[in-house]
């Protein structure tokens, strides 16, 4: 890459829980090559999926190159942050060959896709492609569909004007638990995403994150100069809110056993509507943290890393539509 070259970047969008931190996790330990940069957004006030990549760090993403932008949605932050950001992964003495941004589940790309028009950057990147990940399990059940009506008309709700955004954005669109999915719930997932699109966008099913770099880096889409074929519920809008939706930190103390506290999250996504858990908690005996990580009711955990230095301190952030939040409720569910 000469001097003169713009640096592609690759924005990867999707709903809470759809697997972008995973997919990002895999790329960093397989670039194809190419001296990676990361950019990660989450939603509230604690982060957890920045520290996970940071684990990932090596020579090709070395951690400084690896970013955070917390307590707020990126695409509602150009200016005052992600701006910044971006000069800082442009200024560093070994300039990446390729930059990632993770946006926050709850982001719609466009605003973000539009900021590539900055004249800061607009000379010096180059949108490579916006890929969105889909939880084909998820997806399947209807959880992004709209809602019907008394009167037997269909109305959007937040989940599905967030979620038909992040699909009509997408030049490339990631069908990703595949194997939790089937063939049944896949190719019904298939059906939904095709629903939400404005144009044929290619559709690929991944399991655990996992694809070759050289598909996903290398669309040449250039979609900065293609804003306008990718339609949004809030085009219009001078600015985007995300009010129907809101996170709490739980703090807990140190547990015994994983497994009730584990059930109770279950319980919790299953019967109060949460949308998404992490975190991570310390258990009695055990040297290295839990990592939790929950969709709904599905639940996963696995001991990521040692407490070392580190408090011992156990956390864990819930993220659902604003009415469904009842942080007495959670609180007590979960003994925080």
């Amino acid at each position: 890459m000469t001097d003169l070259a713009k640096i592609p970047v690759t924005i990867v969008t999707g709903f809470l829980g759809a697997g972008k931190t995973t997919l990002i996790r895999h790329l960093l330990a397989n670039p194809g090559g190419k001296r990676l940069a990361v950019l990660v957004n989450e939603f509230g006030t604690m982060g957890v999926d920045g520290e996970i990549l940071r684990g990932c760090a090596d020579e090709n993403c070395p951690e400084e190159a690896i970013l955070e932008l917390a307590n707020g949605c990126i695409c509602c932050t150009v200016a005052d942050e992600f701006i910044p950001t971006m000069e800082k992964l442009l200024a560093m003495d070994k300039k990446p060959d390729h930059i990632l941004i993770e946006t926050s589940g709850l982001a719609l790309p466009k605003p973000l896709l539009k900021a590539f028009d900055w004249p800061a950057i607009r000379s010096r990147v180059t949108v490579d492609g916006v890929v969105a990940m889909a939880d084909a399990e998820t997806v399947s059940a209807g959880q992004f569909a709209p809602e019907q009506g008394r009167n037997g008309n269909e109305h959007d709700t937040p989940l599905s004007e967030v979620f038909g955004d992040q699909m009509a954005c997408a030049d490339l669109i990631l069908l990703s638990k595949a194997d939790l999915a089937g063939a049944e719930k896949l190719a019904r997932a298939r059906e939904v995403v095709a629903k939400a699109l404005p144009r044929p966008v290619p559709m690929l099913p991944i399991a655990d994150g996992v694809i070759e770099a050289r598909i996903l880096l290398g669309l040449e889409a250039a979609a900065e100069d293609d804003v306008e074929a990718r339609p949004s519920h809030h085009d219009g809008q001078a600015a985007h809110e995300h009010d129907d939706f809101a996170t709490i930190v739980i703090d807990l103390p140190e547990r015994e056993s994983a497994a009730p506290l584990l059930a109770a999250i279950e319980k919790l996504g299953r019967e109060q509507r949460i949308l998404r858990v992490k975190g991570h908690v310390a258990i009695a005996g055990k040297p290295m943290r839990l990592l939790v990580q929950a969709v709904g009711a599905r639940v996963r955990s696995q001991f990521d890393k040692p407490w070392g230095a580190e408090p011992r301190a156990s956390r864990l952030v819930v993220i659902a539509e604003r009415h469904d939040l009842n942080a007495k409720t959670i609180r007590a569910a979960l003994g925080g």
